[in-house]
């Protein structure tokens, strides 16, 4: 068990012991040990021959405004949310572009656009599949590592790691072997006290930290608001939700089109009816073949297993609904039992002939027993009496489970495999209502969340046969910015090379895709976008930088329908994929491809495809409400604020809000102050005070009358 210290002591102790320079590993996302970095960074300010290098990814800081309306909206909204979330010092001093010369931030993943044009960050990035990251730290010589950790008093010699095993699963082992050859290496943890304690493989000896902070944090955990989901998010969720299939596994990522797949697939379980009314009116049948052949429309009988990098809230939201319930275990032979259709929901054998029809020899010997026992299918009462099956109650029957009284005799005593988990992954961040609800779970019920390292997640290397056992019709379902018309995608960086965010596990899962039996990569892309008032196409001929090269091309999603790339060629590709982009672009995009010979020249569109417009898909919307919900998975803004966010996002669409004193003309039309009251009164502009001030009251009016939506 390591002694326990305070914040100071712990720094300390790491100058102390730890010659040289310092290499700190720190989680993604939640699980940094805030104000003990903080105190770290803090003394190495003053220690200039000291060097420490900290190796992260999505270093999290309260939302920051760049605009006056902006910030109005914002900092009554995040000092409600955030609280006392203690704020990581380096970040400021990163973002300010005042880190010492004796720290350096190498991250592997960026919060998404927070750092593109800041130089320490953009040439401090290390370009890095999530499944390698742990081999790259090991090899750059990572010799302190600091995690918040999980405590349950009822396992008082472990901890959990709760929110971020990814990594630190996967590094330990590789850290304790450069601890047996000599290397002085120190871990560090606190625990915090709102974190879910997660059990399995998430959780680890005590002693395998040297250093225990003695304070729990007790701070505001860093949360993730539920964004609203617009039209054109919501269309390409529908579109996704139908490739789907029922049994299969399923992996989805963060943000709004996440949230937009998982009230498409709510929406397939809790009301089938109504969803497939939607899809017919949005696709007209014109996928109705890929959809028999990769995914399906019914509610989901058997359900789906969860293999996800990041656990986010709508996969909890899809277990709560009974979506993500096909559960799969950690024994091979067991997961063989499953696939084979011998277990039901619960993982209880069927029957005694169930289990021989999928693999279990006849003759119930003492290794088969014990296993039978050890995995939970029977209980203890059994046992082996020479040549006989002794029960509990006396009675002695033939060790042949194919004799049939045997397995009457045996059926009472079938129970539930060990083990079973509904979904396994690296690491959850989300809104706090997310965080709540896994506190609030019995243990048994969390315990079918499977954290574990990325390792497990990321790849099929190890325990191979396993892994395609479980991922069966596997969906691996993530986003890019921009496509190129050939089928590659963009997610993580810009053309001129400043980095948006990160390749993360992108790769790692388009690459499974390829390598899984029935295994589908599904890339969600909006098909346009508008900024500054200018419109432009996400489906392009060609961009200066791709993430998922062309010829790992699968099935991509857009707001207009499926584009199935496999296997087809450049101009099948081409034609696919112009029939789901924007109708406003394609005539441009049809005579690039031309040019270059892709194309012929008396290549035609199928006249279903040129009416791909927003006004098409908004009388869709009208006709079937119920399925475009702006808030699916709930929300952490009240009315009023939803409606702002609403008007402050279409006026950011449409006009550069620094701007906002040369914008008069937007406002002239906007509706009277008193129709908006409380909304203004949100904003600290109900009695304006000044010509900006007044000005800023009517582009904000302006907005509302544009955005709320019609009762």
């Amino acid at each position: 068990m390591p002694e326990p210290c305070s914040i100071e002591q712990a720094v300390d102790r790491v100058l102390d012991a730890i010659e040289g320079p310092i290499r700190l590993g720190l989680p993604l996302g939640l699980g940094k040990p805030n104000r003990w970095v903080n105190a770290l960074y803090a003394r190495l300010k003053q220690l200039p021959e000291r060097q420490l290098t900290i190796y992260t990814a999505l270093c999290l800081g309260r939302p920051r405004a760049r605009q006056e309306l902006q910030r109005r909206f914002l900092e009554p909204f995040v000092e409600r949310v955030y609280g006392d979330y203690p704020e990581l010092d380096f970040l400021a001093d990163l973002h300010a572009g005042q880190l010492p010369g004796n720290v350096r931030i190498e991250q592997f993943f960026l919060e998404p656009g927070s750092l593109l044009d800041n130089p320490a960050a953009q040439q401090d990035y290390n370009s890095c599949n999530y499944s390698q990251v742990a081999r790259d730290l090991d090899a750059k010589g990572v010799n302190l590592i600091a995690q918040l950790v999980a405590r349950d008093p009822r396992r008082p010699r472990h901890f959990s790691l709760s929110c971020n095993p990814d990594i630190t699963l996967d590094l330990l082992p590789l850290l304790e072997r450069r601890r047996a050859a000599g290397e002085r290496i120190l871990c560090l943890a606190q625990v915090h006290e709102d974190l879910p304690y997660m059990a399995g493989t998430a959780e680890v000896p005590c002693e395998r930290f040297d250093l225990l902070l003695r304070e729990p944090e007790r701070s505001t955990l860093f949360s993730v608001p539920n964004q609203p989901v617009s039209l054109q998010d919501q269309c390409i969720g529908l579109h996704a939700s139908s490739l789907v299939r029922d049994g299969g596994t399923l992996q989805i990522g963060i943000g709004a089109l996440g949230d937009a797949l998982t009230a498409a697939l709510l929406a397939r379980q809790q009301d089938n009816d109504a969803y497939r009314a939607g899809l017919e009116a949005l696709q007209g049948g014109r996928w109705a073949a890929q959809i028999a052949a990769s995914g399906g429309l019914g509610p989901f009988d058997e359900g789906v297993y969860g293999c996800s990098e990041m656990f986010v809230n709508g996969l909890l939201a899809l277990a709560e609904a009974g979506v993500l319930r096909r559960r799969v275990y950690p024994d091979l032979r067991l997961q063989q039992l499953a696939a084979a259709g011998a277990l039901d929901g619960e993982g209880r054998p069927h029957s005694v002939q169930a289990l021989l029809d999928a693999g279990l020899p006849a003759r119930l010997d003492a290794a088969t027993l014990a296993w039978l026992q050890a995995s939970g299918l029977l209980d203890a009462s059994p046992q082996l009496r020479g040549e006989r099956l002794q029960l509990s109650d006396g009675r002695e029957l033939a060790a042949a489970l194919d004799d049939p009284r045997t397995q009457a005799a045996l059926r009472p005593h079938l129970c539930p495999a060990r083990g079973g988990v509904l979904l396994h992954g690296g690491f959850f961040l989300g809104p706090a209502d997310f965080y709540r609800r896994l506190r609030d779970m019995d243990a048994t019920r969390r315990g079918r969340f499977a954290m574990t390292g990325i390792g497990f997640v990321n790849q099929l290397y190890g325990e191979e046969a396993l892994k395609r056992l479980q991922r069966r019709d596997a969906r691996f379902i993530n986003s890019a910015f921009a496509m190129t018309l050939l089928g590659a995608g963009v997610a993580d960086q810009l053309e001129d090379g400043r980095v948006l965010s990160g390749v993360g596990g992108q790769h790692d899962f388009v690459t499974q895709a390829q390598a899984l039996d029935g295994a589908r990569s599904i890339l969600l892309l909006r098909s346009w976008r508008e900024s500054a008032g200018r419109l432009s196409s996400n489906i392009l001929w060609s961009y200066g930088h791709v993430t998922i090269a062309r010829h790992l091309r699968d099935l991509v999603v857009t707001e207009y329908g499926i584009a199935d790339l496999r296997g087809r060629t450049d101009a099948e590709v081409i034609e696919a994929l112009l029939n789901i982009s924007d109708s406003r672009f394609q005539p441009e995009l049809i005579e690039q491809a031309q040019r270059a010979g892709k194309l012929p020249r008396d290549f035609r569109l199928d006249p279903r495809f040129l009416d791909n417009r927003p006004e098409r898909l908004q009388a869709v919307q009208a006709r079937h409400p119920s399925l475009f919900d702006e808030y699916p998975l709930g929300s952490d803004f009240g009315r009023e604020e939803r409606d702002l966010l609403r008007a402050l996002n279409w006026l950011k669409g449409r006009f550069k809000l620094s701007e906002a004193l040369e914008l008069g003309r937007a406002a002239l039309e906007a509706p009277p102050p008193d129709d908006f009251a409380r909304h203004l009164a949100r904003m600290g502009l109900a009695a304006p005070d000044g010509w900006r001030e007044e000005l800023y009251q009517r582009l904000v009016l302006a907005g509302l009358h544009a955005t709320i939506p019609e009762s």
